[in-house]
């Protein structure tokens, strides 16, 4: 009984030096951590999507946090999955004033459909397109192009962006955050955040290929040939074309739809715009439409109404 007794008593002795030892480095080491992180972070959504730029919600309460505290501002935090209404929740926990910012939208830039560049070759392999950008150019011979193997796809939690059965590409809808993850998961960028728009009304060129325009044409109908026209309408400085590739700077762009009309390859795209209404025709239009060519068996002739004569463009006539 003495042994059982000697060997509890050494071992509760043990113990307790042992607590009294973790306290005390405990106490020294403690971290102090603000309550206002813990507030914070539960206005966040809790998505711990990484669209803010940081791990998760923790991470970014944490940032704005510090940020408060050194810079009495939150300049480039932002949480796209809350958005301005979470964002002013934030500063309110603050003690800040946050300047609300444009709602942003995931955009493919690529059009490069089935029908627009049919395949040239058939790819089997791992379904990734990380892995298959590694590999070849594209079905469609396109080596800027989108390869459809729907990476964003699955790095998409909010069940924003599907791939299109019938175009071969894929689409983005209303639920998207703006995260960013599709934008990682590409391999050939063609996705990018833009502007939402007033009444979701957006224009961009869909079209990420450098190449020049009778090598881009080949392999997608509506490529951008960077010919120029749409920076010669734009009367906001909105346009820039760059290796052979016309870009629209959407903080500029002020949807004129100057440049869609003139596109002669259709690669710039409106979205949710109204149909446009058919201008009505000139006088002068008009008119050269009514005096129509007559087709002598020597040439082609002209009928002019004021002399009532016809001029044979063929063999003199006297």
């Amino acid at each position: 009984m003495n042994i059982i007794l000697i060997a509890v008593l050494a071992l509760g002795g043990i113990g307790l030096i042992s607590a009294v030892i973790l306290y005390f480095v405990a106490s020294k080491f403690k971290v102090y951590e603000d309550p206002k992180i813990d507030e914070v972070e539960e206005i966040l959504p809790s998505a711990n999507c990484g669209g803010c730029g940081f791990p998760g919600c923790r991470a970014f309460a944490e940032a704005t946090v510090k940020k408060a505290k050194e810079e009495k501002n939150l300049e480039g935090l932002f949480c796209p999955v809350g958005g301005n209404e979470v964002m002013q929740s934030v500063g309110g926990a603050l003690g800040l004033e946050i300047e609300a910012k444009d709602p942003m939208i995931a955009v493919v830039r690529c059009n490069g459909s089935h029908a627009n560049s049919p395949g040239k070759v058939k790819y089997e392999g791992v379904s990734s397109c990380s892995f298959a950008h590694a590999l070849y150019t594209g079905e469609g011979g396109c080596q800027f192009g989108c390869l459809g193997l729907g990476d964003c796809v699955d790095a998409c939690e909010f069940d924003a962006i599907h791939m299109s059965d019938e175009r071969g590409l894929p689409e983005v809808n209303d639920k998207c955050t703006a995260c960013g993850a599709c934008v990682e998961a590409c391999p050939r960028d063609i996705i990018e955040l833009r502007k939402r728009g007033p009444k979701e009304k957006r224009i961009f060129v869909s079209c990420v290929n450098k190449e020049k325009g009778a090598v881009a044409i080949k392999n997608c109908s509506v490529a951008c040939i960077g010919c120029g026209k749409c920076e010669k309408v734009c009367e906001f400085d909105a346009i820039t074309i760059t290796s052979f590739l016309s870009y629209i700077d959407f903080e500029k762009c002020k949807l004129c739809r100057k440049c869609v009309e003139v596109c002669p390859t259709n690669s710039i795209w409106e979205v949710n715009f109204k149909p446009r209404k058919p201008k009505p025709v000139k006088v002068e239009e008009k008119k050269q439409q009514e005096e129509k060519p007559i087709n002598l068996s020597e040439g082609k002739a002209v009928v002019n109404k004021e002399s009532d004569s016809i001029n044979d463009s063929g063999a003199d006539r006297k």
